[in-house]
């Protein structure tokens, strides 16, 4: 049987089953919101723009007592949230990758609770980059774990008595990319896959004491967080040795600039969807484990796509036109 053909009958059921199953989650009974925010406090990291800021703005609108933690608290992110935000609102110094920055954090936060307690802690501090695993250094990777895995175990650690005593929440931003194999995104992958197994263990810890587990994982919102790095071929090409010089010619490096950075242009330019799933997971009465934020149309394909067996992501993966283009500008050399 002709392969292009089998791959696409296999593509059509996982659409179908996929589909299937979306529809029943929404036919699932879910209780809405229903907590009463007035008296509670959440930390929330990495506020300065993209996610936490306008998670901030929001939990601060709802009557919490918003600890929002910057990486610039003098920049303008920050000082735009003392501006649009109630006297509530209290801006801490965190740099997430600082175990010295996470404690002065807890103390201010336990020097400041308010009558219920810290409620929350949202572990939404991250960086992004982008480059095939080929083209990066060991400290290109720790640099990535530093913040998107360190840093949320490091707050985590620190904070978890205080809301185990609220009996409160625990929410972490990953994204697709934990699960979703691609090109070019191996440290990022490597760092929300690690950040996702840390939430799971601490959700099966953490139900004992009454505390709730949440992973949020966006799709491309690149428009609209601005956390992909802007890098021209040239920024990659410099850095390569010239055994990868060889191995990986300069027209396809430049190739997969233009190709990376016209696709996160497509992405959402709103951080409305993530920021609602964000605040439903804070204050419903029965929280998601996780919160998967594609597009519909590519909804069912990411539901089952953890699903399947790596035969068959791999399968699909090589028919994009980007896998194949590569294959024949390195392999045809």
């Amino acid at each position: 049987m002709n392969t292009v053909f089998l791959t696409g009958q296999i593509i059509g059921v996982v659409s179908t089953l996929g589909l299937l199953l979306f529809l029943l989650s929404r036919l699932w009974p879910r209780r809405g919101p229903g907590m009463k925010c007035h008296g509670y406090a959440v930390l929330i990291t990495g506020c300065d723009t993209g996610f936490g800021h306008h998670l901030a703005r929001a939990l601060d609108r709802k009557g919490f007592v918003v600890f929002a933690g910057c990486l610039q608290p003098e920049g303008a992110g920050a000082q735009n949230l003392v501006r649009l935000c109630s006297s509530q609102l209290r801006l801490l110094k965190l740099d997430v990758t600082l175990e010295q920055d996470v404690q002065n954090a807890k103390k201010t936060i336990e020097a400041n609770l308010p009558e219920k307690g810290l409620w929350a802690v949202v572990n939404n501090a991250g960086i992004s980059d982008w480059a095939e695993i080929e083209w990066c250094t060991a400290q290109d990777f720790q640099n990535m774990l530093s913040v998107n895995l360190m840093g949320s175990i490091r707050t985590s650690i620190a904070l978890l008595p205080l809301v185990r005593a609220t009996k409160g929440r625990m929410v972490f931003v990953s994204s697709i990319f934990s699960f979703f194999t691609c090109l070019n995104m191996g440290a990022y992958s490597v760092s929300k896959r690690g950040l996702e197994a840390f939430a799971d263990c601490l959700r099966v810890e953490m139900a004992s004491f009454g505390v709730k587990v949440s992973i949020i994982q966006p799709g491309n919102f690149g428009q609209a967080t601005n956390i992909v790095k802007v890098r021209t071929g040239a920024d990659i090409w410099d850095r390569l040795d010239e055994e990868r010089k060889r191995m990986f010619n300069r027209q396809y490096i430049d190739l997969a600039n233009e190709y990376f950075t016209s696709t996160c242009r497509l992405g959402s330019g709103s951080t409305e969807p993530v920021v609602l799933a964000m605040v439903h997971a804070l204050t419903s009465t029965r929280p998601r484990r996780r919160y998967l934020l594609v597009p519909p149309t590519e909804l069912p394909f990411f539901k089952l796509l953890p699903l399947l067996p790596s035969v068959l992501t791999d399968a699909l993966f090589s028919l994009s036109s980007m896998y194949s283009t590569r294959r024949q500008m390195l392999y045809a050399q």
